[in-house]
């Protein structure tokens, strides 16, 4: 089975390079360029992850991780935050329903996607990555 990835970026460079890096992964990815067509993917497609960016057009990244795990249909998908904001905000989010937070500038997509798909690996195979430790990138 193919797993899902909900990618909501409304930046299209990150959005392609993300996206080529997922599907060269093996990932099956859909994309979401703002929080409504975002929240409407969510519910039709039910990925197995999402990975959420939180300065969108027409609804915010928060509004949208708030909607998310408020639905019943959405609320057990997990939910990373890529975000441009500091680490400190990592806690507020977490609190809000994020199950990771991951800042734009360590991902360094201009240098390959590697971390990237460390991290995503991690949140879809926690198991294997508890003996590593709880790390967020």
């Amino acid at each position: 089975m193919t797993t899902k990835i909900l990618l909501v970026e409304d930046s299209k460079f990150l959005r392609l390079a993300t996206e080529r890096a997922l599907a060269r992964a093996g990932y099956e990815v859909c994309s979401a360029a703002d929080g409504e067509d975002a929240l409407r993917m969510a519910q039709e497609l039910l990925p197995n992850l999402i990975l959420l960016d939180m300065l969108l057009p027409k609804v915010s990244g928060l509004d949208v991780l708030k909607a998310l795990k408020k639905d019943s249909l959405t609320r057990s998908i997990p939910v990373i935050v890529i975000t441009g904001m500091t680490q400190k905000n990592a806690a507020r989010l977490q609190e809000d329903g994020a199950a990771g937070f991951l800042e734009k500038s360590s991902l360094e997509l201009e240098k390959g996607s590697e971390r990237l798909l460390d991290a995503v690996r991690q949140f879809l195979n926690p198991a294997s990555s508890e003996q590593a430790g709880k790390t967020t990138a």
